[in-house]
């Protein structure tokens, strides 16, 4: 049974930082673009980053260099670092994986930035 199972979510200071993370269970992640979204309250689900096969990384310019994507396909894990945090990063962030027709969502990790 495919699954991703996401963790490190959490209430978090502005200016903070937060690691989350992904697990993939049942997916051989080597072959997958890895992608984080979030869905903030009263907002449409947005891209965040994603990072490709072959190790390239985007961002979503909300985002751009204060968030950084990483794999590790040996693990089958993936994470994203986020730092210098702000209330309009609180959302739910799920972690998705696709590879041709194949798609895996996790079910979401919330993201509260308060002080």
């Amino acid at each position: 049974q495919e699954q991703i199972v996401e963790s490190g979510g959490g209430l978090v200071q502005p200016g903070g930082s937060l690691r989350l993370s992904c697990n993939f269970i049942g997916i051989t992640l080597e072959f997958y673009t890895v992608r984080w979204h979030r869905q903030g309250p009263g907002k449409q689900r947005e891209l965040v980053a994603e990072i490709s096969s072959r190790g390239s990384a985007n961002y979503a310019a909300s985002v751009a260099g204060r968030f950084t994507i990483s794999r590790h396909n040996g693990a089958n894990t993936a994470g994203l670092q986020m730092s210098s945090l702000t209330p309009e990063d609180t959302a739910i962030y799920y972690c998705n994986a696709k590879w041709g027709l194949a798609e895996y969502w996790g079910q979401g990790t919330q993201v509260t930035v308060s002080s």
